[in-house]
């Protein structure tokens, strides 16, 4: 199985989503293989937020190697989901997408299995609160789809 995680810029949200996935996929054996991009290209070749860099990294997530990128249409075929952190960046990839592949693309939270909130919002223009508030969402999501997938 092959997931994207997508937000705005590709630094904040997705690689700390992506960065908790790929250490918590591994130590629950799944082999499920994960990427981040972005809606927009603000931000393409840079590194990830140096404030999510550092909250990943606090809690054992690596994140420094990140480089983000914008979704591009290869991506609808590529990955099975494509799972994106807010509404607005929910309409942003399913307008970017063919017809075909559309489907796959949905809203993080829910398709993990957490209805409140619906959301994982931004932190970029808040505090370190608002950081370990997006880290632990993260978090929270992918280790209820690891217990859901594994049967925990």
């Amino acid at each position: 199985m092959k997931i994207l995680f997508v937000c705005m810029g590709n630094i904040c949200r997705s690689p700390t989503v992506e960065a908790v996935a790929r250490v918590e996929f591994a130590r629950a054996g799944l082999d499920i293989e994960v990427e981040s991009a972005g809606t927009e290209s603000y931000h393409v070749g840079d590194q990830a937020d140096p404030r999510a860099i550092a909250m990943a990294e606090a809690h054992g997530y690596p994140m420094s190697a990140h480089r983000a990128r914008q979704l591009c249409a290869e991506d609808f075929s590529r990955f099975d989901h494509l799972l994106v952190m807010d509404q607005v960046n929910l309409r942003a990839a399913r307008a970017r997408g063919p017809l075909e592949g559309r489907e796959r693309v949905e809203l993080f939270l829910p398709f993990v299995g957490i209805s409140e909130p619906v959301e994982l919002p931004d932190p970029y223009y808040g505090s370190n609160r608002d950081f370990q508030r997006a880290l632990d969402l993260a978090r929270d999501g992918i280790m209820a789809y690891v217990d859901r997938v594994t049967g925990r």
